[in-house]
């Protein structure tokens, strides 16, 4: 995720003496890693839900769709927000808006990990986006009016470190939690873990951060941001759990209605640009740049591709093929630890290939997609983790030289004085990409499951039959079972709730335990069944959907790739280094 920038000055900044020269704060570096905190919990939290969604699933027998929705609406919350947050800060004092984000954050950290429904856990996931898009905006700001212009790029280093940081741990850190199981808390840790963060960057931010706000911030687009949050949550809502109740009416409807309401908005805010006492979320002028519209696009398409890329590769790599938490997220490691290197070497692609540099991000990421899809394809059931690692480390790199320059590229190539503004709205537009490609990511992935499941339980067979007719079954005892096991994982797989086991599978069970054999036979029928056929049909359906899902992922690189081109061409020297990344 990229940073914002308000683009406007602070009023009497703390660090000002009354000659106009810069004071240095004594207790800058403190106020820095009150503010980076923040960045951190809010980076770790997008991450290390990804690896806990399988274990969440199983304690509070969440649907599918539900845990799309853990992760989808952080992202959404945080997107409607976010815009209005930084604007908040102008009006109200940044040092006010970031502790009350951080408090609410905290709460809501707490609310989340002693959630004891799917339902509640979500809602308790829309009050910490909510509370993400209050502090985000602030730090920036808060950066700029305490460190002096020559400390400053050192300050924003460490922000950037901060975010590959968060970005690299959250798996491992999540895995690791889950793994530990202090307390019995299992996934409800990686929620906790963030309270005593939180409380102690409450109490120093409370002591050391001096309050600064924006020079001539103007009347707040309550309305603007109202209809944008209507529009966004009409189409995203329905997209998550439209599948999951048979797209009823009522979400075919919003997803008709969406557009409209954003096209609504659109018009709103050119309408009120015209007015000088208002202040509009997007100034329309910004329209009129073509780095900025296009930048727009490429910023949904792009970021709907990684998250929701890996919201399929832990489920696949867990439910399916049998990992534990911490084993995922060491898969993923070598993703991350290539993102961040990608990205401290990003600087130095930008001066020799400017523009250029987005596109060679994208294709490394086309070619490590690539890779992902041959190596599912080649390995089949028995892959193994480290197999994917190769591939991962390509595409991270890729992500790495995108997702770095992404937003001082397109401010690069704005020619107005709305850049502050123009930032503000990318930022918020790739949390829409985030939860878009998840909604859609996680329609194709659970569909696939469904259709391809008769597919993966033929590939079963031959080493069933075989099982069978070692215990002693007949050929027509032999038939019962397979149609048994085949009509039992076709329910399973095509089911809203895999956790959950269908009427077919305990017929079967019940069928199995009353059949008229020896002990010995029937308990060399459940393992060859339960033991050697489930696990297999399962590993080739989860590796099979997987493969095919990465198709989406190829799908918004490859188009992220042309949209690049579209970009106008700027020189290397006119990129503004943005520190941030998703």
């Amino acid at each position: 995720m990229e940073s914002i920038d308000t683009g406007v000055k602070a009023t009497a900044p703390p660090g000002s003496s009354p000659g106009g020269g810069f004071v240095a704060n004594p207790g800058r570096w403190v106020i820095l890693a009150v503010t980076l905190s923040a960045i951190f919990m809010q980076m770790l939290d997008t991450t290390i839900t990804m690896v806990a969604l399988p274990s969440l699933q199983s304690d509070l027998g969440s649907t599918f769709a539900e845990i799309q929705l853990v992760v989808a609406v952080y992202s959404l919350a945080f997107a409607c927000v976010l815009v209005t947050g930084g604007r908040l800060g102008d009006i109200h004092g940044r040092r006010k808006i970031f502790l009350i984000g951080m408090l609410g954050f905290t709460l809501a950290s707490a609310l989340c990990g002693a959630a004891p429904s799917s339902t509640f856990l979500i809602g308790a996931r829309v009050l910490q986006g909510m509370c993400s898009g209050l502090m985000f905006p602030q730090v920036l700001s808060i950066i700029q009016v305490t460190f002096s212009a020559k400390e400053r790029p050192k300050a924003l280093a460490m922000y950037g470190a901060s975010i590959g940081l968060g970005t690299v741990l959250g798996p491992v850190l999540g895995g690791w939690l889950i793994q530990l199981d202090i307390l019995d808390t299992d996934w409800r840790a990686i929620f906790y873990v963030n309270l005593p963060v939180g409380l102690v960057a409450l109490l120093l931010g409370l002591a050391k951060i001096p309050e600064s706000s924006g020079d001539g911030a103007r009347r707040l687009d309550v309305t603007g941001a109202l209809i944008l949050s209507t529009g966004l949550f009409s189409l995203i809502l329905p997209l998550v759990i439209g599948r999951e109740h048979d797209w009823p009416g009522w979400s075919l409807v919003l997803l008709v209605l969406s557009p409209l309401v954003l096209a609504g908005f659109f018009v709103y805010e050119s309408r009120l640009s015209k007015l000088a006492d208002r202040s509009p979320l997007v100034p329309s002028g910004l329209f009129k740049e073509r780095s900025f519209t296009v930048g727009l696009v490429i910023s949904v398409v792009f970021f709907a591709g990684i998250p929701s890329f890996f919201m399929v590769f832990f489920m696949s790599l867990q439910i399916g093929f049998g990992y534990t938490p911490i084993s995922a997220g060491f898969v993923s490691l070598g993703f991350a630890v290539l993102i961040a290197v990608g990205s401290a070497r990003s600087a130095a692609v930008v001066k020799r290939l400017g523009t250029k540099t987005l596109a060679v991000g994208t294709g490394l990421l086309l070619v490590g997609m690539s890779g992902v899809i041959g190596t599912l394809h080649w390995a089949g059931s028995d892959l193994h983790g480290y197999q994917l690692i190769p591939s991962l480390m390509v595409a991270g790199l890729g992500g790495g030289f995108f997702l770095a320059p992404c937003t001082g590229i397109i401010l690069a190539g704005i020619r107005s004085r709305e850049a502050g503004s123009a930032s503000g709205m990318l930022a918020t537009v790739q949390q829409v990409g985030i939860a878009i490609g998840i909604a859609i990511a996680g329609i194709l992935f659970y569909g696939l499951l469904g259709s391809n499941a008769d597919a993966a339980s033929r590939t079963a067979l031959p080493v069933l039959r075989g099982d069978l007719a070692a215990a002693g079954l007949s050929d027509a005892q032999q038939s019962q079972v397979t149609k048994g096991f085949q009509t039992c994982f076709h329910d399973k797989m095509n089911q809203k709730d895999l956790t959950a086991t269908p009427a077919s599978c305990a017929a079967i069970q019940k069928q199995m335990a009353d059949a008229p054999v020896p002990a010995e036979t029937r308990a060399k029928v459940q393992a060859a069944v339960l033991g050697t056929a489930v696990p297999e049909a399962r590993r080739t359906n989860f590796g099979d959907s997987f493969e095919q899902v990465v198709y989406w992922q190829i799908g918004c690189f490859g188009l992220s790739c042309l949209l690049v081109l579209a970009l106008p061409k700027i020189r290397p020297e006119d990129v503004t280094d943005v520190p941030g990344g998703a």
